[in-house]
């Protein structure tokens, strides 16, 4: 009898200690799988980054509007390539980076400028103004319309009378008004818009600003001033002494300062 009651009596000490473990188990499992679940989300981050970093402009791609609005040397080692729409409050907000870039590296660099109008409903008017641009660069005015437009993005932006603005605008830059409005109803200038447009599709741009060095897209958190420069330096040091990037002649006609 003493050895049955005994039994019983550990019985509950030996159900709670295998509770106990169980639950220790699970905390260990629970713990473990908690660790190791940032470290799989952090690698396919990285995964991610090495894939747009390594991702290359592929070589049959359209060449977009030729010649390019080219700032530069068509002839550098190192060509940035940025896709823009003039709508776009991101792409306004770059636009001293890009400008600083400029400026910092002149005929170090190839700097080409792409119309990629977004075809959203919050856009309406950038297509419009990519050709408004055009339109100056064919009296090789298109840079100072395009600071123009960048710089008073939210001033035309909300304006009904936004057209009469682009015309001040073309008054300001010394442009022969009429031949400008004649130019931006024509044909030549959307056509460039176009093209470049059908650029950007083929590569797959599908957001702005898009920039690419040497065929290599930048990531959004790279385009600053340090951060391009970190790039283009970079792309500087690869190429040979000597060895110049090869481009088609008419773009060097083309630099639309």
């Amino acid at each position: 009898m003493s050895n049955a009651n005994e039994k019983k009596s550990n019985t509950p000490i030996l159900i709670i200690a295998g509770v106990l473990v169980l639950a220790a188990l699970g905390g260990w499992w629970f713990y473990s799988s908690s660790k190791q679940a940032p470290a799989g989300n952090a690698n396919r981050g990285a995964n991610s980054t090495n894939q747009v970093k390594t991702s290359q402009v592929p070589a049959n791609a359209p060449l977009g509007a030729q010649p390019p609005n080219q700032f530069g040397s068509p002839t550098a080692a190192v060509k940035v390539e940025e896709f823009a729409d003039f709508q776009c409050p991101q792409c306004a907000a770059k636009h001293s980076v890009m400008n600083e870039i400029k400026s910092m590296y002149g005929t170090r660099i190839s700097f080409i400028f792409r119309n990629y109008p977004l075809q959203i409903p919050a856009h309406d008017k950038s297509y419009d103004a990519a050709v408004a641009a055009e339109a100056a660069g064919m009296q090789g005015k298109f840079w100072d319309m395009q600071n123009l437009l960048f710089s008073n993005q939210q001033a035309w932006t909300a304006a009904p009378t936004f057209k009469q603005i682009w015309k001040d605008y073309a008054q300001k830059i010394g442009l022969d008004v009429d031949r400008w409005e004649n130019d931006m109803a024509g044909i030549a200038a959307k056509t460039r818009v176009n093209a470049d447009m059908e650029r950007g599709k083929a590569l797959g741009v599908n957001s702005t600003p898009t920039v690419y060095i040497n065929g290599v897209p930048v990531q959004f958190d790279d385009m600053t001033v340090a951060g391009l420069k970190t790039l283009i330096d970079a792309e500087s040091q690869k190429a040979p002494a000597g060895k110049v990037e090869t481009a088609p002649a008419a773009n060097a006609a083309n630099t639309n300062k």
